[in-house]
């Protein structure tokens, strides 16, 4: 009996939500600013939960995330997202590497939060979806790797940015 390579279910239900990510900002203009932040507010969290669980045992060889959005796409994203979050964009962020060095709090945007999260998905979406499991496991682990590296703390300070305007709406 032949043993079949499978990705885990949490494996594919991280590849899905990222999927499902990247369609709901590339539809953002069909949502109000309340259900667009419900929104991400019920995602974000499972991806972040789904990325962290990824578990592989890999070697990282010659298999890398290629770039497949375009700085035009990922403007327009960034301009849209800004565009429905209005005067919510704009937060005063601690996790900012600069912040060490100033004297005064400094700002950064959900829609570049958002827009940054969205490169990373649509780049993996684009490598995987035709990847043999093999490569697709490789690629989860590369993934993965961004996450600890990066972007989980990129998807925190957008979650607590959307938190505080979907709970607390008259204190931004």
């Amino acid at each position: 009996m032949e043993n079949k390579l499978k990705l885990s279910p949490n494996s594919l239900a991280f590849i899905a939500m990222t999927n499902e990510y990247c369609h709901e900002l590339e539809n953002i203009l069909d949502y109000d600013k309340d259900s667009f932040v419900a929104r991400m507010l019920k995602l974000l969290p499972r991806i972040y939960i789904s990325a962290n669980d990824i578990e592989l045992d890999i070697s990282f060889s010659d298999y890398y995330i290629d770039s497949y959005l375009e700085e035009d796409a990922y403007n327009q994203v960034r301009n849209y997202v800004s565009q429905v979050m209005a005067e919510d964009d704009v937060y005063l962020d601690t996790f900012v590497d600069d912040m060490k060095y100033s004297d005064t709090p400094v700002a950064s945007s959900v829609s570049e939060n958002l827009a940054d999260l969205y490169q990373e998905f649509f780049n993996f979406i684009a490598s995987v979806k035709n990847a043999p499991t093999e490569v697709q496991q490789e690629l989860l682990g590369l993934c993965k790797d961004n996450f600890k590296s990066y972007w989980s703390q990129t998807l925190c300070n957008a979650l607590k940015a959307l938190n505080k305007i979907y709970y607390n709406p008259d204190n931004i």
